[in-house]
């Protein structure tokens, strides 16, 4: 590789479940798969970063951990140090990587000036470079009046105005605009981007799949990376305890970060099922989704995502705190048709869960309600980096030789 390779710098916030780490990790598989003499670096926060296959010429940075709460309020993951101590370290391994690695584009997910202001420092110093600066951000953030609040707190609108040079929205523009009543200047709309949403694959090998229940149909339960997701599982093991219709069996994918003592439990509830099986955790799910008949999820942007890329029928129950993000997310799905919803106000009812189970096999796919088109983004991100190398007369070498599609996703207006 040359010296002058293309280069990507990206910053996953890790504060909470898996959803920052497996949105920066599609998108810098996507990268080298299409640009062969590209490199790009991902730092994280994510203590299970480590339980991820990346492809060559993708690596990671493990900066010490922090956790967020339920209350809101953030602590160290592992170190014991106060918060703003370990803030600090974090702050500077961030700054000292970007100033060696000198990327050529510097993407940040979803918070413009990472935790508690720990990539200002970074924006700032890239920002007097040539470095393309780049923030990413998900179909839904919040309740805009929230969000509002929440960036005004932190200062955010002059990075958004001053600093970053384009702002990505994973997702479709009729789907929702994230930045939508949030009183911004119309030069930050107007750098706006809507990719798409992006869309997962199979990995390149599935030899250690083994389909569960014997290959028969089952529906697969997946609450994300678990810390959120009690509520949920305990209200489907409920529907299966009282038997009181048939239902498809049930696999139950609780996620990494679901607290020990629920997995005890949830895992000896179902082992008095003969048709619920548990896994505490796998870093490909996409092989569980691909071969169940339908899924119930949370409605968090990864499982939307996959979800809409395996094409299954879906129940979604959203958590309503400390964000309201899944629900939006899931009422607009359900507008579109897309999905079936349970709000989590209902639990435990254990009638409405039933019902919903015992129907969810036979429900449209959303491939009926929506032109798959909607899972563009990866190529439009591709297509984006393209330009932004070209515009610097800088040409990209491809992956056996195919050109990057052409870009055919929406800016703000």
């Amino acid at each position: 590789m040359t010296s002058d390779a293309l280069k990507v710098l990206i910053y996953s916030h890790d504060t909470f479940g898996l959803g920052h780490l497996r949105r920066c990790r599609a998108i810098a598989q996507s990268l080298v798969g299409t640009f062969s003499e590209m490199s790009v670096l991902i730092l994280s926060g994510s203590p299970i970063i480590g339980s991820y296959e990346f492809k060559s010429r993708v690596d990671f940075v493990r900066i010490p951990g922090v956790i967020k709460l339920r209350n809101g309020n953030y602590t160290p993951l592992s170190l014991h140090l106060n918060i703003d101590h370990t803030l600090a370290i974090r702050s500077s391994i961030i700054e000292h990587t970007a100033k060696v690695f000198n990327p050529d584009i510097f993407i940040v997910d979803k918070e413009p000036l990472g935790l508690r202001g720990e990539v200002l420092p970074t924006l700032e110093h890239l920002a007097r470079t040539h470095t393309r600066l780049v923030l990413g951000l998900r179909d839904v953030m919040d309740d805009p009046e929230v969000l509002r609040d929440e960036w005004t707190r932190k200062n955010v609108d002059p990075a958004l105005t001053d600093l970053y040079d384009e702002i990505w929205v994973y997702g479709p523009s009729f789907m929702n605009n994230p930045l939508e009543g949030m009183d911004l200047p119309q030069a930050v709309h107007d750098k706006t981007l809507f990719t798409g949403y992006l869309q997962r694959s199979m990995p390149a090998s599935t030899s250690a799949f083994v389909p569960p229940f014997d290959g028969n149909p089952y529906i697969l339960v997946t609450p994300g990376g678990g810390g959120d997701g009690i509520e949920l599982v305990d209200w489907v093991i409920r529907a299966y305890e009282t038997r009181e219709r048939p239902l498809f069996p049930a696999l139950i994918v609780l996620g990494p970060f679901m607290p020990s003592e629920e997995v005890e439990r949830f895992t000896a509830r179902a082992e008095a099922l003969r048709d619920v099986e548990v896994l505490r955790f796998t870093p490909e799910i996409e092989p569980y989704m691909n071969a169940a008949t339908a899924v119930v999820g949370m409605g968090g942007y990864n499982t939307f995502c996959e979800i809409l890329s395996f094409d299954k029928p879906t129940l979604l129950v959203p958590r309503v705190v400390p964000r309201r993000e899944q629900a939006i997310r899931a009422e607009q799905a359900k507008r579109l048709g897309l999905v079936e919803v349970l709000p989590i106000d209902a639990y435990p009812d254990n009638e409405l869960m039933l019902d919903a189970l015992s129907q969810l096999p036979s429900n449209p796919a959303p491939s009926q309600a929506q032109s798959r088109t909607v899972l563009g983004g990866l190529e439009v991100v591709n297509a984006r980096v393209d330009e932004i190398y070209r515009e610097r007369n800088v040409t990209p070498v491809y992956k056996d030789g195919a050109p990057v599609l052409q870009l055919t996703a929406q800016r703000s207006v």
